[in-house]
């Protein structure tokens, strides 16, 4: 589909069309500008110019015209001139639309101040909640038009400006504004609307629970809708700045490694009692109070949880800590002194005691940093449904520089980092943690938000791993299984990694990204379909968009504006006209971030279509079925040709039933690779093939009732013939 009737198609009735980008408007300028650009007219290296030499000719000789004939003023300024005017029209529609929604919250809320909660409440909430995502929509979709006429020009036209104008508009309030306050807002009136009081802690400690943690990644287009539709159910945990409420904290966790990576290849193996050691710090500006903390985990078949366990130290006690100095039992005797319980006191100097030992025995040091601005989700003191989101994320090499003996455990941020030294993930990661009472079911807009569609299960995804595999390639000797995905290949590529990734000539990835030399077939090159967003292979393809529709999936009340369709938006639109080709590049997203601008996505997430191992052996065992009754008829076939009569009935009876036979071979040939190529692509839909069985089976009914009637009717003729009938 064509952009310019992509963004007619897409654009809100409540919205006036002429408030949208003038795409057409833009494009018939490049149209203008491209008939007057048929062969060069300007000698880019000369510095002079003539006020009285005649205006430039064409190839045959005559004065460049425009697409009329006539002369054509118009120039590149015409272009850059409209550029500039949509980008004031849009940022100018955008500030006034926010205006309006927050004085819509503020009205609100001075209403249920001072006439509690009346009807209709809810009813209004919900509307200026919907009135926010519409207005992001409309925001990403005049973004990815910017995106796609500055593309058109600079291929078309001299003078590139795409990147130019793309700074540019990151740099604009209408894509940069701050309107977390929106998120404070509504999270607030939701909580009053649920009736959320003082919260009072429980004791569970006698309950049993079925505790789970399920990662996801979020496109930056569907960060907003996420956090609406988590925010209608689960109060935001407020942050406080020198501004104000905001609904997201910067997060800093620095982890620590020996020059073996073990701690890094024990996470990644997934080995019982395997650790992870960060140092983590909340908030702007130098860290203060520092949290070391353990995560170790166990399996869950053995009927044990994995733990994250922590305590709290000062700055300037890291130190101590990393060279092995840090006086644990004048710590323990300060504790005592507070007042701690003899237990409380005991599970701290085990886990300090257990920490400062492996640090100092496993010779760890300052390996990984990921940074993050992390939104919380959760009721206080009720840990059944507890939701994270990080946005922003990169990872950092903390590798490079000289430590001082333990006082350095950071980089510098007033130093420059590599391109080398940072990796900048293209998505958001949400983490879901339920504790549910054994017998009791997960709420169902937890349900809900899962089946979504904007939600990509990746199954123990690993901030610390990732940035382990991507920015000491060299170091590590296996790498996590969803670096291949289709999704964060550029990301990889851009941190120097390439040689990470699956070999090209297998992915489809192009040569600049490399090969793992030496190495055989590895799990992704078998098993595409365990990666969120599919291989390299898959997006160029695009065979999950020939097999797919859009499936339309509603989270919470299906009478709600929260919903997504889900579609892939790399193949939503095409070429405009022959002007540009465009590939597969996919909408643009800019609110919440940056990072994922211009990222594809060619299979439906996990969470639509969940992939177990069980399917494809199903699928094998119902071509197993299909290929025995085959054979089954073939033999028939063949037992009826070897004691038949030549000429007689039933040898071509038995003729009959061999090509039936190989119709059920090659139906069942056809179903497997058909299925299979489905449950590798999670086509959201039905996995079978209720045409082929009916097809087969009346054909056989068929055959069978010719054979009836035909016996019937010699044994019919047998009788007459004896004077029987």
């Amino acid at each position: 589909m064509k952009f310019g009737r992509y963004l007619k198609m897409n654009m809100d009735p409540n919205i006036p069309p002429t408030s949208y980008l003038s795409y057409d408007a833009l494009k018939s300028i490049i149209k203008r500008l491209t008939a007057k650009q048929l062969a060069p007219t300007h000698n880019t290296s000369s510095r002079e110019v003539s006020l009285t030499m005649p205006p430039p000719t064409n190839r045959l000789g005559a004065p460049i015209t425009d697409l009329k004939g006539g002369m054509d003023d118009i120039t590149q300024e015409a272009f850059f001139t409209a550029i500039d005017d949509e980008l004031k029209k849009i940022e100018e529609y955008t500030k006034g639309r926010v205006g309006a929604i927050r004085r819509g919250l503020k009205s609100v809320r001075t209403a249920m101040q001072e006439g509690g909660l009346v009807s209709g409440v809810k009813e209004q909430v919900d509307g200026i909640g919907a009135d926010f995502l519409s207005l992001e929509k409309y925001v990403n979709l005049n973004f990815t038009g910017f995106h796609k006429i500055l593309k058109k020009h600079d291929k078309n036209l001299p003078n590139p400006c795409l990147s130019f104008y793309v700074a540019r508009m990151h740099q604009q309030g209408w894509v940069r504004g701050d309107y977390s306050d929106i998120v404070v807002g509504l999270s607030a009136l939701y909580g009053e609307i649920r009736g959320d009081g003082e919260a009072k802690e429980k004791d569970e400690s006698k309950q049993a629970f079925m505790r789970s943690t399920t990662k996801y990644w979020v496109n930056t287009a569907d960060i907003s809708e996420v956090k609406y539709a988590v925010l209608q159910h689960l109060p935001v945990f407020l942050q406080k700045t020198a501004s104000g409420e905001t609904d997201s904290q910067l997060t800093n966790s620095v982890y620590l490694d020996n020059s073996s990576l073990e701690l890094y290849h024990g996470r990644l193996d997934k080995t019982p009692g395997a650790i992870a050691v960060r140092l983590r710090w909340y908030g702007n500006g130098d860290p203060e109070t520092i949290f070391v903390e353990r995560k170790t985990h166990r399996d869950a078949w053995t009927g044990e949880v994995s733990v994250k366990e922590r305590f709290i130290i000062k700055e300037d006690e890291v130190e101590s800590i990393m060279n092995g100095t840090y006086d644990i039992e004048a710590e323990r005797a300060k504790l005592v002194a507070a007042g701690k319980s003899e237990k409380d006191v005991k599970e701290w100097y085990e886990l300090a005691s257990e920490i400062t030992q492996a640090i100092n025995t496993k010779l760890l040091v300052p390996t990984m940093r990921t940074q993050y601005m992390r939104t919380a989700f959760q009721i206080p003191f009720d840990a059944t449904v507890r939701v994270s989101l990080d946005t922003n994320l990169c990872m950092i090499s903390e590798r490079g520089y000289d430590l001082e003996g333990g006082k350095r455990w950071h980089r510098d941020p007033s130093q420059p980092i590599k391109n080398t030294e940072i990796a900048r993930f293209p998505h958001a990661v949400l983490e879901v943690k339920l504790e549910v009472k054994e017998g009791s079911t997960v709420p169902q807009w937890v349900t809900d938000l899962q089946n979504s569609g904007m939600l990509y299960e990746v199954h123990k995804f690993s901030k610390f791993i990732h940035g382990c595999s991507t920015l000491l390639p060299e170091d590590v000797q296996s790498v996590p299984y969803w670096v291949d995905d289709s999704s964060i290949r550029e990301s990889i590529v851009a941190s120097g990694s390439s040689h990470i990734l699956t070999d090209a000539s297998e992915s489809g990835g192009g040569a600049e990204f490399g090969s793992r030399a030496g190495a055989g077939p590895g799990a992704n090159q078998i098993y595409p379909h365990l990666l969120p967003h599919g291989t390299s292979e898959d997006n160029a393809s695009g065979k999950a968009i020939e097999a797919r529709t859009s499936a339309q999936v509603i989270v919470g009340d299906p009478g709600k504006r929260v919903g997504a369709t889900y579609q892939n938006p790399g193949m939503s639109y095409g070429a405009d006209d022959g002007y540009d080709s465009e590939g597969g590049e996919g909408p643009a997203s800019c609110w919440q971030g940056t990072c994922c601008a211009g990222y594809q996505e060619t299979s439906a997430p996990t969470s639509i279509q969940k992939v177990e191992p069980k399917l494809f052996f199903a699928n094998e065992r119902t071509f197993l079925h299909w290929l025995h009754m085959g054979v089954v008829v073939s033999g028939v076939a063949s037992g009826i040709l070897a004691f038949s009569k030549k000429g007689s009935f039933g040898e071509w009876y038995g003729i009959m039933l061999l090509p039936i036979s190989l119709g059920f071979v090659s139906y069942a040939l056809h179903t497997l690779y058909w299925r299979s190529e489905r449950i590798k692509l999670r086509v959201p839909g039905r996995w079978d093939n209720p045409m082929g069985p009916t097809i087969l089976a009346a054909v056989l009914v068929v055959v069978f009732t010719l054979n009836f009637f035909i016996e019937l009717y010699k044994v019919v003729q047998v009788d007459v013939g004896r004077g029987i009938i």
